[in-house]
């Protein structure tokens, strides 16, 4: 049998048939939809360095991302919840629930208490969960897709939370900037114990021998970024809530002997590249090892040790200051 032409198919009306039905597949436009964004838990010891505010305000800029939950990490659980809090209600995302975390290892406040010294935590027009680990436990196993937790910070309530339901490492996966494998601070070419691990060695070896898919930025790769120059300057000039609230917080971090720098250049952004590795790899060359956090809090390639992705190099960190000052930057719906 001799096949159809393609103008016989056109004549009986077949070819725009099957046109119309691929058309209808596709959103007006003619694009590919978005993915829709990931459910995300944000766990952090932000008032301690400034660049958990800077990673805070570009979580809440990434449409890549729907934040559950916030929940302040390694003690100072007031002082944390309530930089928390405000920020959220600076930014205008009040719907985003605060978690206070657990009263460990570190009391008091910190370097930014200024910018919260009158915030009343009981006027948050969000939710707030004095229990945040039970909190982060419930949103997980309620959740109908997979929940990412993204760490930044030493980490005593995620371990918690697998300790009290070890079954949220099947709903969820963990990214987290911890460790240091081939590089460390200052990328001088010998790995460090870096401070998020060797802040409370159990709780960070405990969180990344679940059972869960992990994946981190150590200092390999974070300790390399911050923003200088035009990046900086749109940044530090933008009229948005979100990075008015982080340069007000910038400036009270470094103090009065340091205001020169603030009109410069950031401080160095190590958070802000795991909370990137939450939705894409693309800046990143990635490698999967196998790690162990030893007593000492280093983290030591090890052969039978859990895999673990490792952001070990940048394919292209200018154009991750670009992005980052560019999402910053710009203006939401």
């Amino acid at each position: 049998m001799k096949p159809l032409s393609f103008f016989h198919l056109l004549r009986t009306g077949l070819v725009l048939s099957l046109g119309c039905g691929l058309i209808g597949l596709l959103p007006a436009g003619g694009h590919a939809a978005a993915p829709p964004p990931k459910p995300v838990i944000l766990d952090t010891d932000i008032g301690d360095d400034i660049d958990d505010t800077w990673a805070l305000g570009l979580l809440l800029q990434s449409p890549e991302f729907d934040v559950r939950l916030v929940v302040g990490d390694q003690g100072k659980n007031l002082y944390r919840a309530k930089l928390i809090a405000k920020f959220l209600e600076r930014a205008g995302r009040t719907d985003i629930p605060v978690g206070m975390g657990l009263d460990v290892n570190v009391t008091g406040d910190g370097r930014q208490a200024a910018w919260v010294k009158d915030y009343n935590l009981n006027r948050y027009p969000g939710r707030v969960y004095p229990d945040g680990v039970q909190a982060m436990i419930d949103l997980i196993m309620s959740s109908p897709e997979p929940v990412t937790v993204i760490g930044i910070g030493p980490l005593p309530n995620v371990a918690e939370a697998l300790r009290r339901q070890p079954a949220i490492a099947q709903k969820a996966r963990f990214v987290g900037m911890h460790g240091s494998v081939y590089r460390g601070y200052g990328n001088k070419p010998k790995p460090d114990a870096e401070y998020n691990v060797h802040a409370d060695v159990p709780a960070c070896r405990a969180v990344l021998s679940a059972a869960w898919p992990v994946t981190i930025t150590p200092l390999d790769t974070c300790g390399l970024v911050f923003l200088t120059g035009e990046d900086y300057a749109r940044v530090r000039d933008a009229r948005n809530p979100i990075c008015r609230a982080i340069m007000e917080n910038y400036r009270i971090w470094l103090g009065s002997k340091h205001q020169d720098q603030a009109e410069r250049q950031s401080s160095t952004l190590f958070d802000t590249v795991a909370v990137y590795l939450g939705f894409s790899e693309e800046l990143l060359e990635m490698k999967t090892l196998p790690l162990r956090v030893n007593d000492k809090g280093f983290t030591v390639v090890e052969p039978g040790a859990k895999k673990i992705s490792a952001a070990i190099r940048w394919r292209d960190l200018r154009a991750f200051d670009r992005f980052l000052a560019d999402r910053l930057t710009k203006p939401r719906p």
